[in-house]
């Protein structure tokens, strides 16, 4: 199947769950329930510069919890810092030339950024770095309601 034709389809998939998120597979339901539920316990999210907090937790460069999400569900979990318009992977466990990916943005012509800068959860299949993954996205949110992160979890389907 050649790129482009690879690409539309992907596109359509994208936009039909981004239609109904009850299409996302069962298994990326899970583990961000998983991944939201252990960072809650930690506290409320706050951003002081660009260093993420959950409680009194930091999160940037903390892997123990996408780690945890990783070992209890298997796939892929990230969390990403709102930088400005762009979101940047500060916690994770995807993987670029066998390191974590930290410090990488999220795609800013993605389905799952235009979903998020809308405020709105985004569930379906995204081209991570070279690699299609089952994803789900989800805004996190400060007190006062403006979006400072995002929530990410993702399997591989290749």
């Amino acid at each position: 199947m050649s790129q482009f034709l690879s690409k539309f389809l992907l596109s359509i998939v994208a936009a039909v769950c981004v239609i109904n998120p009850a299409v996302a597979d069962e298994k990326v339901n899970k583990a961000m329930s998983a991944l939201k539920s252990e960072l809650a316990a930690k506290g409320k999210p706050r951003l002081e510069g660009d260093q993420l907090f959950f409680g009194s937790q930091k999160i940037n460069g903390d892997f123990t919890v996408v780690d945890s999400i990783k070992a209890k569900h298997g796939g892929t979990a990230t969390i990403f810092v709102k930088e400005g318009n762009n979101y940047i992977r500060r916690s994770t466990n995807v993987m670029k030339a066998g390191q974590r990916a930290v410090g990488t943005p999220l795609d800013p012509s993605g389905p799952a950024k235009a979903a998020i800068d809308s405020g709105k959860p985004f569930y379906g299949p995204v081209d991570i770095l070279g690699k299609i993954f089952q994803t789900g996205y989800e805004p996190i949110v400060n007190e006062s309601g403006a979006t400072i992160g995002i929530y990410y979890v993702g399997y591989s389907l290749e």
